[in-house]
C-alpha cells in the first residue's frame, strides 16, 4: 500500500513539474514549443487507457502495447490535450459526454488536469458539465475497461483515477484550435455508441419491426412499378 501511494505521488510530481512549462522559441521556428510528456495512464480499475489505430479509446490490461502510448500536451494552465501517440488523435468529449477521437484540435479536445487528495490524476472536460449543480464531467474507465459517459463519472469513483507513468519527456507544437464541426466528431470510433446504436441496442425489437416496415414497403413499391 505505501509502495503504491509512493508511486502514485511520484507521478502526480513528475507530471506537475513536465506539464504546462513553455519555453522560449528558437530562431529557427517561430512557433512556441510546449514541454509535455509522452506516458501511459493507469486507471485504479485495473486497465491502461488505449487508442486504436481507428481511434477507438478504452482500456487494457496489456502494459506493453504501443496504442497505451499517450502524448500529454499542455494547451493551458494546468489544461491538456490527450493525444494517442499510434493514431496522431486526439481524445475529446462531446455535449453529451460521449468520448470520441477527433483528428482536429478542438475545445472538446481540451482536459482540466488535476491532482487528487489520493495522488491519483483525474481529467475533467473544459467545456462541458453539468447544468444544475456545476459538477464537471470526468474521463473514466469501468471495471470492465469500457469508457463511461463523462457525466455519469465522479471524481470520488474510482473509474475516474489515473496514475500517469511518464516514458519522456518531448518538445511540441501548440496545436492549432479548429472551430467545432460536426464532420471532425468521428463519434463511430469512439467505442461510444450513437444515439441510433443505442436505440438499436436498447430496443431490437422495435428495430427489427422497423426493418421489416421498410422491407415490406420496398417489395410494395417494387410490385406496383
Amino acid at each position: 500500500m505505501r509502495i503504491s501511494r509512493l508511486l502514485r505521488q511520484k507521478g502526480a510530481h513528475m507530471l506537475r513539474c513536465l506539464c504546462a512549462q513553455r519555453t522560449e522559441p528558437n530562431s529557427t521556428d517561430t512557433e512556441p514549443q510546449l514541454k509535455g510528456i509522452v506516458t501511459r495512464l493507469f486507471s485504479e480499475q485495473g486497465f491502461y487507457l488505449q487508442m486504436l489505430p481507428d481511434g477507438t479509446v478504452n482500456g487494457t490490461k496489456d502494459e506493453n502495447s504501443d496504442n497505451t502510448l499517450f502524448n500529454l500536451i499542455p494547451v493551458g494552465l494546468r489544461v491538456v490535450a490527450i493525444q494517442g501517440v499510434k493514431a496522431g488523435l486526439y481524445v475529446a468529449m462531446n455535449g453529451e459526454g460521449f468520448l470520441y477521437s477527433s483528428e482536429a484540435f478542438t475545445a472538446e479536445c481540451k482536459f482540466k488536469e488535476s491532482v487528487f487528495e489520493n495522488y491519483y490524476v483525474i481529467y475533467s472536460s473544459t467545456m462541458y458539465r453539468q447544468h444544475e449543480s456545476g459538477r464537471a464531467w470526468f474521463l473514466g474507465l469501468n471495471n470492465e475497461g469500457t469508457i463511461m459517459k463523462g457525466n455519469r463519472v465522479k471524481k470520488t469513483q474510482p473509474c475516474s483515477h489515473f496514475v500517469p507513468r511518464p516514458i519522456e519527456v518531448c518538445m511540441y507544437k501548440e496545436p492549432s484550435l479548429h472551430e467545432l464541426d460536426e464532420k471532425q466528431r468521428s463519434r463511430k470510433n469512439s467505442g461510444t455508441p450513437t444515439p441510433l446504436e443505442l436505440n438499436a441496442f436498447l430496443h431490437p425489437n422495435k428495430q427489427q419491426q422497423l426493418q421489416h416496415r421498410q422491407a415490406s414497403s420496398e417489395t410494395k413499391i417494387n410490385e406496383v412499378t
